[in-house]
């Protein structure tokens, strides 16, 4: 039973027979195929051992990469202004040669024996030698290499020019594969039969639906499935909530991961025998302490507060505790306390930690996304309005707010949203308006609206996750198949 070729496979094959030892450009140029249909038909025909290769190295010299003006080298400039004046004291050439340019032309040209130095009374004179030729043999090929971008290594007649250009970096040796392909015995068989049965040139245009066999296409035929790639759903969450916070007008700041317990919650009127600051919700820096938590002042009134209004003796050896920053409020209030703004819109995004146990809506780490508002008149209203816009960019329209108390805010909300896959409404973030016990120690004299939460949850929402998990599992199922856009 006779092979049955494509009409690509055809056109490839008449041509190695008329042309042998072809490159992949000279098929294309012999043919009306593209480029990648000739790619495509080499593979086809080396498959089936009708076509070989040939593979041969050159080397060529280019350009190096550090960079000449006018592609003049220093012995070159050196040269030229001997052939003015003949004769020139070495004290004189700081005019037209820098430091690194006078070392290299003195030490080239004295090599090849170009120059001489004679010692007159206090100075030295620099003079060309009798006799020389014409050309310095070094610039005369960085100058034929810098025209024609490069030359073939075996066309260079003078190796030591090469070597020195080459040594001083000023000329790479760059390497060039070419591929040629060749007719086997049974390609070239083949490609005598297919002359004869040819009668006419298949174009580009008719290439894919006229053959000599008349072969159907399946136009409904499934294609292979292809996995590009593409950022994960969850980054994707984080970069629009990004985005939507700047498009509002808000600056981003940037902490560290680690903090001290001051920041983390002596700062945020936390009291140092509160739960949330033992280790079953906090992950502590074993036997690290900060050397430097704040200015004296700020320590001084952050722990008078403690003191007047918690009742308890405060102790900066608590607050000194490293941790892995639980929110990054502390990020927010640090930045807050080292610049006072009257007036500020900032955010602030990253990883939290908490010691939690790992269930469908908690994890031990997450992102969380937190904004403040400083303002004069900045109020509750104005936080709700913010969040309600917030919402509706990323898509969720049904929210509420409810009541509820958090230990820095008063007074505090808590954004409830409807989860139409769970069928009912779900807390998301928390929000309210700093109080008099964080701001004033830190002399922040301006209201400050905060909220924040968990970014996870919000994509869950997005992508209809009922557990938080699923971000993490590298599911390639899912997350090959979750829509970039929602």
């Amino acid at each position: 039973m006779s092979q049955v070729f494509h009409p690509i496979e055809k056109e490839i094959m008449i041509v190695l027979q008329k042309n042998p030892n072809l490159s992949v450009e000279e098929i294309q140029e012999k043919t009306n195929l593209s480029i990648d249909q000739v790619r495509r038909g080499i593979e086809w025909l080396r498959h089936k051992q009708l076509v070989v290769v040939n593979t041969s190295k050159k080397e060529y010299a280019i350009l190096g990469k550090i960079d000449i003006p006018n592609f003049e080298l220093p012995e070159q400039k050196l040269f030229e202004k001997l052939k003015e004046k003949n004769q020139i004291p070495m004290n004189e050439l700081h005019q037209f040669l820098d430091k690194n340019e006078f070392n290299v032309a003195i030490s080239q040209l004295k090599k090849n024996n170009f120059i001489e130095m004679i010692k007159n009374a206090n100075e030295i004179l620099i003079s060309l030698n009798k006799n020389i030729s014409a050309n310095i043999p070094s610039v005369e090929l960085f100058r034929k290499i810098s025209e024609q971008n490069k030359i073939l290594k075996n066309n260079i007649k003078d190796l030591p020019a090469l070597e020195n250009l080459t040594q001083r970096k000023l000329i790479a040796i760059e390497p060039e594969v070419m591929k040629r392909f060749i007719l086997t015995a049974s390609g070239l068989i083949q490609s005598q039969k297919e002359s004869l049965q040819k009668s006419k040139t298949f174009s580009a245009d008719t290439i894919l639906v006229e053959s000599s066999e008349k072969r159907a296409i399946d136009v409904e035929a499934t294609v292979p499935e292809t996995f590009v790639a593409r950022t994960h759903p969850l980054k994707d969450t984080i970069d629009e909530i990004r985005e939507i916070f700047v498009t509002l007008g808000f600056s981003e700041i940037i902490g560290n991961m680690t903090q001290s317990s001051f920041w983390n919650f002596d700062a945020l009127f936390t009291p140092q025998d509160h739960p949330a600051r033992e280790l079953q919700d906090t992950f502590y820096l074993d036997g690290i302490s900060a050397k430097k938590i704040a200015t004296p002042e700020q320590i001084r009134k952050v722990s008078e507060s403690h003191k007047k209004n918690w009742r308890y003796f405060w102790d900066i050896n608590e607050a000194r505790k490293m941790v892995l920053r639980t929110h990054t409020t502390g990020v927010t209030i640090k930045h807050l306390a080292e610049n006072k703004p009257d007036e500020a819109r900032i955010f602030s995004l990253g990883r939290v930690f908490r010691n939690e146990k790992v269930s469908y809506k908690h994890l031990v780490e997450f992102n969380q996304i937190e904004g403040v508002v400083v303002g004069k008149d900045a109020n509750l209203r104005n936080l709700m309005g913010i969040q309600r816009e917030f919402y509706k960019r990323i898509g969720i329209t049904k929210i509420k707010f409810w009541p509820t108390f958090f230990p820095y805010t008063e007074p505090s909300l808590q954004t409830m949203v409807y989860n139409e896959k769970l069928g009912k409404w779900i807390e998301l973030f928390g929000m309210g308006i700093f109080r008099p016990e964080v701001t004033k120690p830190l002399g922040i004299t301006k209201p400050v609206l905060a909220w924040g939460g968990g970014i996870e949850r919000i994509a869950m929402l997005k992508y209809g996750l009922d557990d938080v998990r699923e971000f993490y599992n590298n599911n390639l199922n899912w997350l090959r198949s979750a829509t970039k856009c929602q």
